[in-house]
């Protein structure tokens, strides 16, 4: 006579596994410490590879499971554990990405409200902008200097193609700023430029055309990056710079350049940080009525720029960067 079931004394040969079952080891939250992690410099990305710089030998590398969905960009400080030994076909696994001291990010728009780091740990960015062919863009100008104030990091401008057209006007616009420069031409004028990056990680940022590719073949002529004709008024053609990559310096220092960009979204900054990348406005702010957004008829700044404290144009690029980030004009 076969018991009832409740009634019946249970063993283990009552006990049911599901076939497939890796263990019945509960999971835990704990990480390896991965003590044995090596440290590395990110210099380039490709597609889900990492390449890295370890005591002087490139290493490739994946990026762990347990990070996450924490990005990995070029720059950043890496610990790394697996096959470090840079031989060919050898992959590392990065375990941890090393706190960061800086972070240049942008947003596809102004209305877009995903961030996207471009560039870990630089220093200084370098804004590169043509005199001509292509026109230079002082908007582009200026929303690269909110962006590296926002990020910390030093603005410097390059002025390329000054055989093509003078400076003068352009450099008189930014000189109440303060915002250091220097004008190229050609490889044999680099000596200034050479100066301000040394010993330092430098970001080169602007539009196709303008001759990041070819300042960066001039510095590290070993980089051969291509360098193609982009057509100035359609931006079509083929773009020189598909990804971010970082390049040592012979004097020491790291630039890196970037892709060239149509537009350099600033979601990210809040407003009252876009009025304070505009030095010769912000004074002018503080007289603004409680809650001014600048953009509206009893705005302060125009009784500034009306003393002569500023000029017109800036105001004007201060209101479209404005403008732009609330959805209400194009830029």
């Amino acid at each position: 006579m076969t018991l009832p079931r409740r009634l019946r004394d249970f063993d283990e040969d009552d006990v049911r596994v599901r076939p497939g079952r890796r263990g019945s080891r509960p999971r835990t939250r704990r990480r390896p410490a991965h003590e044995d992690a090596v440290t590395g410099f990110v210099t380039a990305v490709d597609r889900g590879r990492y390449r890295c710089l370890v005591d002087e030998r490139v290493v490739t590398a994946m990026r762990a499971r347990e990070l996450g969905r924490k990005g990995v960009v070029v720059g950043d400080r890496v610990a790394l554990v697996g096959d470090v030994s840079g031989e060919p076909d050898a992959l590392a696994r990065i375990v941890r990405v090393e706190p960061r001291r800086s972070a240049l990010r942008r947003t596809a728009d102004d209305t877009d409200p995903f961030e996207r780091i471009i560039v870990a740990n630089a220093d200084q960015l370098v804004i590169v902008t043509a005199l001509a062919d292509p026109e230079p863009r002082p908007r582009m100008i200026d929303r690269c200097l909110v962006a590296a104030y926002d990020a910390g990091l030093d603005p410097l401008l390059c002025l390329t193609k000054s055989d093509l057209a003078s400076p003068d006007e352009l450099v008189g616009s930014y000189a109440p700023l303060g915002v250091p420069y220097v004008v190229t031409h050609h490889a044999a004028e680099l000596g200034e430029l050479r100066g301000r990056l040394g010993d330092r990680v430098s970001v080169l940022v602007g539009h196709s055309g303008v001759g990041k590719s070819t300042l960066v073949n001039a510095l590290v002529p070993e980089a051969r990056r291509a360098v193609s004709h982009v057509n100035v008024v359609t931006g079509r053609g083929r773009h020189t710079s598909s990804s971010a990559i970082a390049f040592e310096l012979p004097e020491g220092g790291w630039i890196i350049d970037t892709p060239g960009v149509r537009s350099f979204g600033l979601a990210h900054v809040e407003p009252s940080k876009v009025v304070a990348s505009f030095p010769d406005l912000a004074e002018g702010a503080e007289h603004c009525p409680s809650h001014c957004n600048h953009l509206q008829p009893d705005c302060a700044l125009d009784g500034w720029v009306a003393e002569g404290h500023a000029d017109q144009a800036r105001l004007d690029s201060l209101r479209r960067l404005l403008a732009s980030r609330e959805g209400t004009e194009p830029d």
